[in-house]
């Protein structure tokens, strides 16, 4: 009996390391799906394709601060315009050893891509230097 609980227990404790691991490393692939979520959709709200990609940047950066030691951000601003869209992939390098709370050697990439959509009413610009819109006269009216 003592034989089988001297084997049972550090099987036990192995198999919890285990189970923290996974869920850990299930928390840093949702936290980066999450960042792409928020950072395509941060720049979709931007009024240039170079804005998107600092806003991007710049957001999904916040996101993941101090959770990975190599972050990848790309923006796809290709279709960039109204009715077009941007696509963003997050790249992070989470360490294992931050994932087992163990100093163990290695890390696992996790990566995710979202899209978000360009509303088509949008303006392109907002147009503050055209007399024509402040004073509300249109081209071609008579004086």
């Amino acid at each position: 009996m003592t034989l089988e609980i001297t084997l049972a227990i550090p099987l036990l404790v192995m198999l919890v390391f285990v189970l923290v691991g996974a869920l850990r490393l299930a928390n840093a692939t949702v936290d980066v799906n999450a960042a792409a979520g928020a950072a395509s959709r941060t720049a979709s709200l931007a009024r240039t394709p170079g804005a998107a990609r600092t806003a991007a940047h710049a957001t999904a950066t916040a996101n993941l601060d101090g959770r990975c030691t190599s972050l990848d951000v790309d923006v796809d601003t290709s279709a960039f315009g109204r009715g077009g869209s941007v696509t963003v992939t997050v790249r992070c390098t989470v360490p294992t050893r931050g994932l087992t709370g163990l100093k163990l050697p290695g890390s696992v990439t996790s990566s995710a891509s979202s899209t978000s959509p360009i509303d088509v009413y949008r303006a392109d610009t907002l147009r503050f230097g055209n007399p024509d819109v402040l004073s509300g006269s249109r081209p071609g009216d008579a004086g």
